[in-house]
């Protein structure tokens, strides 16, 4: 039989510590204390529906994603970082080449 408590708890952590998050980051999007994400992440508290899913959103995961047991959840947590990190790759080149264009025609300018 699964535990619910235990894989909630395993998936939360997996999930934030894969968005280089604290519990501080996690529990300030998520709008409750870093003190219950703590307590849920050590299995001592059960968060309701409610929190789940604002937890599951200041993740950016499905509520779902938050019960998978076993190496899907390793997987996806992989795909969902990788994912990430393209995402932050493309903006950052962006705007290096928009700072660029930006010099070039204060070169061109002066």
């Amino acid at each position: 039989m699964t535990n619910l408590r235990a894989v909630l708890a395993k998936n939360i952590k997996m999930y934030r510590s894969a968005l280089g998050l604290s519990q501080v980051n996690l529990a300030a999007r998520a709008k409750t204390s870093p003190s219950f994400i703590g307590m849920i992440e050590t299995q001592n508290k059960f968060p309701s529906p409610e929190m789940i899913e604002r937890i599951a959103e200041a993740l950016g995961v499905d509520t779902l994603d938050l019960f998978s047991a076993g190496d899907t959840v390793l997987k996806e947590i992989k795909g969902f970082k990788k994912k990430m990190l393209k995402g932050i790759q493309s903006k950052l080149d962006n705007c290096i080449a928009e700072e660029l264009a930006e010099l070039e025609k204060q070169e061109t300018a002066d």
